[in-house]
């Protein structure tokens, strides 16, 4: 292919970074107000979604476009290089860099306008898409691309990589909905970007830029725009006459190497009223890829492919009630089909299906079943972050496409070239548009050598069939040093000399598509030795006993960034919900605690930069439900303060509130004296900053009898092993040869805090079961699960607590007895934490597997079933406000309850998200403002719209009712909102009396 070169320069090198407190001293003398050079913030902003580490200066988060414009004069006055971040969440390593890193989510976030009529939206860069989305839904409108990470992903991070998402198929790519962009370039020129107008916009805003486009008209026409999906490079096309030469979108991924956003004007695109999924199976993925064109005339909104290992790693995590309903197959096309009508759609469904290649599939008309198998798909990126047989998988060849028409053959070489390699990978993607994403079993843990070369052949493969080596992410570190595979040396050399135009000091962004940095530099996971085993900690079990492998789960996808409590979608991360600051989100903590082990901070697991990091996770384990990498930093937290105090002095709540189930044993025998001293205002403010706890909390009032006192418990107590066969290798057939038992025999298990706050909460449970035709039998002893010591990181002190617990209870799990709990993070550290701590006590897993919730027993999910007869005491007409505890959430899962509660009738409205108590963390010292904005993000809104609450206070003569299984979630409600609660079984047992 031929070329004229013209006499623009090549871009220089990348430059040396100026001294850190010189620049960061340049930046607040030129008015911005927020820079950060500390170690800690350094490495939350040192990798994005990608395989890459490149720890920047200074992060700067600018509070508008002047602000900006500052930032990049004292760019080129220190000839500091500019790295643009939104929400982070780039997988080619297109968001990270070694100079200045400019966060523009936390205040460039204004949606400026909005015209209806015209169909337009004007952002600033920081805007999230989904605020967007949210904002233009009434009108029937939306912004066309969605990517994957739509819920927290910012426009300018889209607009920099030229995002698609499902649904560009039908709407096009970003670069197909931006109208205009103002920018400043690397020169300080700031400009408007758009189509060429008469004499003006289009190329001619950047001199010299009009007449390169002019002398490589051959190369531009022959080389770019062959697909829609041709993502890699600069997209030249764009600037061609006969393609509006528009500026604007040229720019679109662009990966912020020739300029900076500033605000964007987008078009809007008009959502279809009635929406169909089809799901149609085929034999495997290159089958289902052969489908795709025939489907394409019938003009589907999206087609999407999924692997049948991705889904069996959804149903792995969440069980088959997460998983919708899949026609048999290895391989699944997702198809979406709009119409104005239920009647059109419908026509164009079974027309597409005509023609799908397949008779076995099924058609969705549900819409909460459709945004399942959807929710599927968008995890996707996360969920293949492990491999079926648990590798470590890897982006790096995440998002190649061919033409659409190549995709089934594409598939089959790829898997060859994947035998070759010993790598193995769940392909699913975009397949309408021909693009496919993949994470690989390829082994970084000692160098890059395995990625360079598989990176290699998998270029040659994607050029050899006409494809892009990215197909929506960009080339970012991943792949912008194979773009000779897919480009001539001609259109190579055209980039140089465009960011030459642009950017001649290589300033903005530099080692991505031009002079690129190496592929297998600056991995971040061979930096990362493996961690030994801890005496005493967690065993990392599903992480192969490695703290290492366990942090470095995270893919840094950035689902804990997305407002899931605000939109009742989840409840990770709470911390985030309320500061909206990467310290306090999951992905920043792991990425802390990976700079903590690959020795970057000093003092590794207790620098205090950890500290810091870890102070405001609350330990809610929602991040192990709600992530799609498996994250459970409730875990990671309490080792690490495992690690850094044992055999030390610890913080006085580690031995106040981390040891009150100890203090609790004594106090139920002076409740009466504990009550009355905290009961006085003074002395509670005195006594409580002693214990390290804050003065503006007040503790639980005491039973004056603890539960297992009462005559209720003393009745139906069973002498410890009694009849049971309680050592597990003599047997665990559930019978034992001299035992009375009935069919409905279930053991009731109070925890400390039960036992000692609230013992008329077992007695409701007694009551509901014995109704519900079960015998009860109540424990002997106390059984303490260590729950607080987990928490604080106590693990010595946990594992005797469990050691002695299963000397209670595992002889009843090893007959077959069910054991009910009652307080949900006492049931959860059974249901999880009790085999990460005793993995070797076959008990443990005897017990885990035996426990079970009181909905969860009289919804027939336990091994014993509710007398037949017996039916839900009726809740109709009663207005109920839930709290789901966060540990129930994540671990036990709330469908049983959701289902109990509408079998009782009850009219529900649950609130989604922490309630910001979390057991000792909310009463801790510094913790308490925010425990309460925590709260007013979910749960204080939910009871002052049902009129439970006001200002703080109860409202008299509410008529709705306030539930939550939870000590804490009830405690918190009474601190913030004045509101008292009831336990499921308080509520159903009085609904029974009053029958």
């Amino acid at each position: 292919m031929s070329s004229v070169t013209t006499t623009a320069p090549e871009p220089a090198a990348a430059p040396p970074a100026a001294p850190l407190d010189d620049l960061a001293h340049a930046l607040r003398a030129a008015g911005l107000a927020e820079v950060e050079t500390g170690a800690r913030r350094r490495a939350e902003y040192s990798t994005d979604a990608s395989n890459y580490r490149v720890v920047p200066q200074v992060v700067v988060f600018p509070r508008d476009a002047d602000e900006m414009l500052a930032v990049h004069a004292v760019s080129r006055a220190t000839r500091t290089p500019l790295t643009m971040r939104g929400a982070g969440t780039s997988v080619a390593g297109n968001a990270i860099g070694t100079g200045i890193v400019v966060d523009t989510s936390r205040h460039l976030n204004r949606i400026l306008d909005v015209d209806v009529e015209a169909r337009t939206a004007r952002v600033q860069p920081g805007v999230i898409m989904g605020d967007l989305q949210r904002l233009v839904e009434p009108h029937g409108l939306r912004f066309g691309p969605d990517p994957s990470t739509w819920t927290r992903a910012t426009l300018g991070g889209m607009i920099g990589n030229n995002a698609c998402g499902p649904h560009a198929l039908a709407f096009g790519r970003t670069a197909d909905n931006v109208l205009s962009l103002d920018v400043v370039d690397g020169l300080g020129r700031r400009f408007t970007a758009s189509p060429r107008s008469g004499s003006g916009g289009g190329p001619v805003a950047v001199p010299g830029l009009k007449e390169l486009v002019d002398a490589n008209l051959a190369l531009i026409r022959t080389e770019f725009g062959r697909f829609t999906r041709q993502v890699s490079g600069y997209s030249m096309e764009h600037l061609l006459t006969e393609n509006g030469a528009d500026l604007g979108r040229f720019l679109v991924g662009s990966e912020g190497t020739l300029a900076t956003t500033l605000e964007a004007t987008l078009r809007l695109v008009e959502v279809p009223r009635v929406r169909l999924t089809g799901v149609f199976a085929y034999d495997d993925m290159p089958a289902a890829a052969d489908a795709v064109v025939p489907m394409l005339p019938h003009r589907p909104q999206a087609i999407e492919g999924l692997d049948a290992r991705l889904v069996a790693r959804v149903r792995a995590a969440k069980g088959d009630a997460g998983v919708p309903e899949f026609p048999p197959g290895a391989g699944w096309l997702l198809v979406e089909v709009g119409a104005p009508t239920a009647e059109e759609a419908e026509e164009a469904m079974a027309a597409l299906a005509a023609d799908s290649g397949t008779s076995t599939y099924r058609v969705v008309r549900d819409a909460k079943e459709s945004a399942k198998l959807w929710a599927i798909r968008a995890d996707g990126a996360g969920l293949a972050g492990r491999s079926a047989d648990n590798k470590e998988c890897w982006p790096g060849w995440e998002d190649a496409a061919v033409p659409p028409e190549r995709l089934g053959a594409y598939l089959r070489d790829f898997d060859e070239l994947m035998a070759r390699h010993g790598v193995d990978g769940q392909p699913f993607g975009h397949f309408g548009d021909g693009c496919i994403h993949v994470r690989l079993d390829i082994p970084l843990q000692a160098d890059g050598r395995p990625l360079r070369a598989f990176m290699e052949e998998s270029a040659a493969l994607v050029a050899s069939h006409g494809g892009s080596l990215s197909g929506e992410h960009g080339d970012g570190r991943a792949r912008s040093e194979l773009l000779g595979a897919m480009y001539s040396p001609a259109a190579v050399g055209l980039f140089s000399q465009v960011k030459a135009l642009f950017d001649p000091e290589n300033l903005l962004n530099p080692g991505i598509i031009v002079d690129p940095a190496p592929l297998d530099a600056d991995l971040r996971r061979p930096s990362a030795p493996r961690t030994a085993p801890s005496k005493g900690g967690m065993a990392f079990e599903h992480d192969h006993g490695d703290l290492t492998e366990a942090v470095h789960r995270c893919t840094g996808v950035g689902k804990c960034r997305a407002d899931l409590p605000g939109t009742g979608t989840g409840f990770m991360c709470p911390s985030y919900a309320a500061t909206k600051d990467e310290k306090d989100v999951t992905r920043g903590r792991a990425r802390v605690l990976q700079d903590a082990i690959n020795g970057s901070l000093i003092g590794g697991l207790t620098a205090p930069e950890v500290r810091q990091s870890l102070d405001l996770c609350l330990s809610c384990k929602a991040c192990s439900s709600d992530c799609p990498s498996g994250i459970d930093m409730a875990a990671y937290k309490s080792e690490v303060l495992h690690r850094s105090y044992q055999g030390r002095l610890r913080p006085m709540p580690h031995y106040s509130i981390g040891w009150l189930p100890r203090w609790m044993n004594l106090i139920g025998w002076v409740p009466w004296l504990v009550n009355g001293v905290m009961s006085v205002g003074w002395l509670r403010r005195l006594i409580l900053p002693i214990a390290g706890l804050d003065k503006r909390r007040s503790l639980p009032r005491f039973a004056a009898k603890p539960f297992r006192r009462t005559e209720v418990a003393k009745a139906r107590r069973a002498q410890r092993g009694s009849g049971l066969v309680s050592d597990p290798s003599t047997g665990s057939s559930g019978h034992d040869a001299n035992a009375a038992r009935t069919e409905r025999r279930v053991v009731l298990w109070a925890d400390s805090f039960t036992d000692g706050l609230d013992p008329q909460i077992p007695t409701a449970i007694v009551e509901v079961l014995e109704s519900a035709g079960f015998e009860v039998i109540v424990t002997a002893g106390d059984a303490c699960c260590g729950v607080t010591w987990i928490s604080t990181g106590q693990l010595d002190g946990a594992r005797k607590h469990l050691e002695h617990l299963l000397s209670v209870l595992g002889p009843y799990a090893v007959n077959g007895i069910p054991i009910i709990g009652v307080e949900p993070s006492c049931m959860a550290v059974l249901r999880g934490d009790l085999t990460e701590i005793l993995p070797e006590d076959p008990r443990a897993r005897s017990v885990q597997l035996a426990t079970y919730t009181l909905a969860e027993v009289l919804t027939g999910r336990a091994p014993v079933k509710p007398d037949p007869a017996w039916q839900v005491p009726s809740l109709e007409g009663v207005d109920v406000v839930v709290q789901p505890h966060c540990h129930q959430y994540s671990v036990m899962g709330y469908v049983a309850d959701r289902d109990l509660l509408a079998r009782a009738g009850a009219k529900v409205t649950e609130a989604s998200g922490c309630c910001g108590l979390a057991g000792n963390w909310g009463y801790e010292k510094g913790h308490y403002d925010l425990s309460v904005d925590i709260a007013h993000t979910s749960l204080v809104p939910a009871l002052e719209k049902a009129g439970l609450s006001k200002d703080g206070k109860a409202v008299e003569g509410g008529e709705a009712v306030y539930m939550a299984d939870g000590v804490s979630c009830r405690t918190q409600a009474e601190h913030v909102a004045g509101v008292d609660a009831l336990h499921l079984a308080e509520l159903l047992s009085r609904a029974a009396r009053s029958r």
